[in-house]
């Protein structure tokens, strides 16, 4: 009974881990340094009205094939600048010099079965561009559809930078050097050289654009939207919904700007400044769009005189080892771009331990299951110590049941006797709570893992389990997609999770039986409604808990085994609940 306590206490805390922590933290711990909100007044942002879906992308049907007519437009256009790197590919659009066709080269979108867009050109439905300008008075600056030139046949790869250029009628010359790395940061050298006659201020600026149609679900413990660090610190705030009420569309971001940009689970593009004095802010210009702009200070060019600014884009993938690396050249907690919450210092271990043993098994499906084999083997002299205390919590309870009634009427007296009985015998019995408490962090840290890790995106297991991040795709009431229904969420029971109420049921089959009927029937239903709640989570997660079931129950018949004195007092205690239970009827 002792042990079906700690079960139940177990399921409860990782109900509470998983739904509770992260919005706790939010609300007791705000993010720091929210923006602080600007003065201007614009007409709201309109909405599309379709809800995203977790990975995000266009959701209406229209918008679709708008997007891929327009985009096989765009892209059609004279005069682009090829860009290929290992990590990235895509072209330069010399109107306007803007970075506005992105792909991945790493990632798929397997619904459109080819490589997963990152950036689209302006006008299209799922825009997303990066912007490099100029603001000024009594000045001709360029301006998004400036013709820019480019040297004959130039193409942007890691060895070849490739120089935009444009001059003014007053002799103002611009230039913006665009290199690219191997896997998905871009620099940018702006420069204005000053050939006219007369002196000129000018406001250099950056900034990535987008819809917010294309971003993927946000939620209580995913954030999709504008996103940045601030003074050291990364802030989640605010969502697309937050800018559009705010007075003028406008929140401008407090404190020395580390990086901004827009992030969804998978995908990000951030800005990190060459100077630490930009300024930046949050903007909704409408229509479903949104900016993050980054403003350098003005500075004066006196005839003869040039300056200029750096700034690098990221603009791919949110792969763990990548944002790591780039943070290790000086950019400010980028790694935290991925909101691992406050068990980073679990969840990213963990996930280190999965990659390895992916690296081995090749699978990472295999690669979850000798996770799960590795902690119960941690845990197994643990669990050799929890059985020897419910050993011992059995041979006392004659003692106990002696007790009870001697101090039936003094609650303070019993409690006092029992703890002084628990140190004579030498009983902890709190010991068979371990195991358990050790398993929830693993748990929770699997389940951040498959939900934020791109690393784990569409990774397959066997058969038909295609993608371990998402839930079970075969469900059985629609005899796993042969009858043409969809089924309702709540009843999307597929598999895996019939799976995990099954051995949850063997594995309660297995500990002695509670004597209380109200116990005994929250034990015969709670496998079952743990296969309902636990339907909808990743199926790599469902494939951990029943690995871990399966091995709680090869674990406990050896350890009955080893004790035969246990596995006869459990007989005994099953057998006297159903003879009690027989009699009542």
């Amino acid at each position: 009974m002792q042990n079906q306590r700690n079960l139940i206490l177990a399921v409860v805390l990782c109900a509470l881990l998983l739904f509770g922590w992260d919005s706790a933290v939010r609300y007791f711990y705000p993010h720091a340094n929210k923006p602080v909100v600007a003065a201007a007044s614009p007409a709201p942002a309109a909405t599309n009205g379709a809800k995203p879906t977790r990975e995000g992308g266009l959701m209406n049907e229209a918008d679709r094939a708008a997007e891929v007519r327009d985009l096989k437009s765009a892209l059609a256009a004279p005069g682009r600048i090829a860009i290929e790197a290992p990590g990235l590919k895509g072209s330069i659009n010399p109107a306007g010099a803007l970075l506005d066709d992105l792909v991945t080269v790493r990632h798929k979108n397997v619904e459109l079965n080819g490589p997963e867009r990152i950036f689209s050109p302006v006008g299209t439905p799922a825009e997303h561009y990066a912007q490099i300008g100029w603001d000024g008075q009594n000045v001709e600056l360029p301006g998004p559809n400036t013709m820019w030139t480019a040297p004959a046949g130039a193409k942007l790869t890691p060895q070849t930078p490739v120089t935009l250029t444009w001059t003014s009628p007053a002799g103002l010359n611009f230039a913006i050097t665009y290199q690219i790395d191997k896997d998905y940061m871009i620099t940018a050298d702006a420069k204005v050289a000053n050939r006219g006659a007369a002196p000129v201020t000018v406001t250099p600026f950056v900034r990535p654009g987008r819809t917010k149609k294309t971003a993927s679900l946000d939620t209580w413990n995913i954030h999709s939207g504008p996103f940045g660090a601030f003074d050291g610190k990364v802030s989640f705030a605010p969502n697309y919904s937050d800018i559009d009420e705010m007075p003028g569309t406008v929140q401008v971001n407090s404190g020395k700007t580390d990086w901004i940009g827009f992030t969804d689970i998978y995908w990000m593009s951030a800005l990190i400044p060459g100077n630490p004095t930009a300024s930046s802010n949050y903007r909704a210009i409408g229509g479903d769009l949104y900016q993050a702009n980054m403003f350098y200070q003005p500075v004066a060019v006196a005839p003869g005189q040039s300056a200029g600014t750096n700034t690098r884009l990221f603009a791919g993938a949110k792969e763990g080892d990548v944002l790591s690396a780039y943070q290790k050249t000086g950019i400010a907690n980028f790694s935290l771009a991925i909101d691992w919450g406050w068990f980073r210092w679990f969840e990213e271990p963990i996930f280190w331990l999965l990659k390895k043993l992916f690296s081995l098994a090749g699978n990472f499906g295999v690669a979850i299951i000798l996770l799960t084999l590795i902690v119960r083997g941690i845990m197994f002299p643990i669990a050799q110590r929890q059985f020897a205390s419910m050993a011992a919590m059995k041979a006392i309870q004659p003692k106990m049941k002696a007790l009870q009634e001697r101090y039936k009427d003094d609650k303070q007296k019993l409690q006092q006797e029992t703890m002084a009985l628990y140190k004579a015998e030498g009983v902890n019995p709190l010991g068979g709570c371990l195991p358990i408490f050790l398993q929830i962090p693993v748990f929770f840290a699997l389940y951040k893992v498959l939900t934020l890790a791109v690393e784990m995106r569409h990774q397959p297991f066997v058969l038909w389990i295609k993608d371990l991040s998402a839930p079970d795709p075969a469900h059985i009431l629609n005899l796993f997609g042969l009858l043409p229904f969809q089924v309702p969420g709540f009843l999307g029971i597929g598999v895996l999770a019939v799976l995990l109420g099954v051995t949850m049921w063997l594995q309660f089959k297995l500990n002695p039986a509670s004597p209380d009927p109200v116990q005994q029937q929250v034990f015969g239903i709670m496998p079952w409604l743990m296969m309902f709640i636990m339907a909808p989570f990743a199926a790599g997660l469902l494939i951990y808990w029943i690995t871990s079931n399966l091995l709680t129950i090869a674990q406990q018949k050896y350890l009955y085994a080893r004790h035969p004195q246990m596995k006869a007092m459990v007989d005994k205690e099953r057998a006297d609940v159903a003879a009690a239970k027989k009699a009542g009827k």
